[in-house]
């Protein structure tokens, strides 16, 4: 037995049990800064939530690319796998409670913010693909614009947000003073960054190990991992009634992952992060596009699909993640194969892969 594998997989499982755990806290002390400061559980689910259930690919990703040597493809897999996972989370949660009748309790307006994390995601892609060069204090031209497209396109959310509320009922107000829940929501902010570092470290070590592909585990385990805050309080939100909080969460967080890409940038001094990609950051990015359209979809056609239909697309939604998340482990193994055999018949190749080069 490997104990250098052992080792790996106990850091990742203690540390993957802690960016759950932290995350989960992030989002009850979030929703109890915005019942205190009167800020709407709207407002908290595009943007207090979204960022703080975000906070472990933030720290995951800044922790991937500040490695030695660098792993980029973790950080870009982790992304665009993260927006493939929280729409299966969306699909799975919408089937389980009622389908049709979840669809029906999503504010219309919230098609601003579906349609901005599609543009958000569908940019991150087509950046990797044509991989613009140019860059500004080492920071790339590409990471400038994502950031410029939030934005403005926050601000359209904000300005076309509902006007009369919630629409789901008064806000129970938390047991805690307002000071202590902004302590409260700083120090389980730290106990994200310490875990999300370890969780970087621990799969790094693993894929260097195994030999399975970054970029695979980027966007199958870590993602799904680091996504767990994300299904823990879309879950809460839709048990307490707050179906629009938990939704736009979803597509907050979307949208705010892909700008992770612009934070993170700065601390990759090998180029420029965004150009980092291979062919199965493409299929995941290419499926949470997808996903995310068929959620628009449904959304506004709340009233006009039947219950049926409503859960057939659903389901179909789910499929179409499983279907993505095998075709990214098919291309993985291949990429570990090929790189597996230049080194072999090249005896000046590294040992280990450059993650600096795309």
């Amino acid at each position: 037995m490997n104990i250098d594998l052992v080792i790996a997989a106990g850091v990742f499982l203690a540390s993957a049990l802690a960016v759950v755990y932290f995350g989960s806290q992030l989002a009850k002390y979030g929703d109890a800064l915005a019942t205190l400061t009167g800020w709407g559980r709207l407002f908290v689910g595009s943007i207090l939530l979204a960022v703080a259930t975000s906070l472990p690919e933030l720290s995951t990703n800044i922790s991937a690319v500040r490695l030695s040597p660098p792993n980029p493809e973790l950080a870009v897999g982790n992304i665009l796998g993260a927006n493939m996972v929280n729409m299966f989370t969306l699909a799975v949660v919408a089937l389980y409670f009622g389908g049709r009748e979840f669809l029906q309790r999503v504010a219309p307006q919230q098609g601003y913010l579906i349609l901005l994390a599609a543009v958000m995601t569908g940019a991150a892609v087509l950046f990797g693909a044509v991989r613009m060069e140019a860059s500004f204090w080492q920071i790339g031209l590409s990471s400038f614009i994502l950031l410029g497209i939030f934005l403005v396109g926050m601000r359209i959310v904000f300005v076309t947000r509902p006007q009369q509320g919630d629409g789901e009922g008064p806000e129970e107000a938390p047991s805690m003073t307002l000071r202590r829940a902004w302590v409260m929501f700083g120090l389980v902010s730290s106990g994200v960054v310490i875990a999300g570092f370890f969780l970087a470290w621990s799969t790094d070590q693993i894929a260097e190990i195994t030999g399975v592909a970054s970029s695979t585990l980027g966007i199958l385990a870590v993602s799904v991992v680091t996504t767990m805050p994300e299904a823990a309080a879309t879950i809460a939100a839709v048990r307490m009634g707050a179906v629009d909080l938990g939704v736009s969460g979803l597509f907050g967080s979307c949208v705010f992952n892909v700008t992770i890409l612009a934070y993170a940038d700065p601390f990759y001094r090998s180029g420029i992060l965004n150009n980092q990609t291979e062919a199965s950051h493409f299929v995941a990015g290419i499926v949470a596009i997808v996903l995310i359209l068929a959620a628009l979809a449904l959304i506004l056609g709340q009233n006009r699909v039947g219950r049926i239909m409503a859960r057939a697309g659903l389901a179909l939604m789910a499929v179409i993640y499983i279907a993505g998340a095998v075709a990214v482990v098919w291309l993985g193994a291949a990429d570990s194969t090929d790189s597996k055999q230049t080194s072999e018949t090249s005896p000046s190749h590294a040992p280990q892969k450059d993650r600096a080069q795309a």
